[in-house]
């Protein structure tokens, strides 16, 4: 069973990888953004299995769910952040017409 779950973490690492691809690379800011999110939730389930690794799951599960709620106040702040901006630019524009 060590082994399923050190090879499951194994790959949630190389997935997190191919999703910072997309968060770098990505065409649009919301694929950015949705790259981050996506980044620190992988990361969040790659706590639950170290913590499962290490046979101390209790300790990682308080860490996971710390990390989980600044990802979410993190990608709200960010997304927030980007709406302001944008719609300043878009009264911007219209006052330039």
């Amino acid at each position: 069973m060590h082994a399923v779950f050190l090879a499951a973490g194994i790959f949630i690492f190389f997935l997190m990888l191919l999703t910072l691809y997309r968060g770098i690379h990505g065409p649009l800011i919301f694929d950015r953004i949705l790259g981050g999110n996506m980044i620190g939730t992988k990361a969040m389930i790659l706590l639950l299995i170290i913590g499962v690794l290490h046979n101390n799951l209790s300790m990682f599960v308080d860490i996971a769910i710390a990390y989980a709620m600044l990802n979410f106040i993190t990608t709200l702040g960010v997304t927030r952040l980007f709406f302001r901006k944008r719609s300043i630019s878009d009264t911007a524009q219209e006052d330039d017409q």
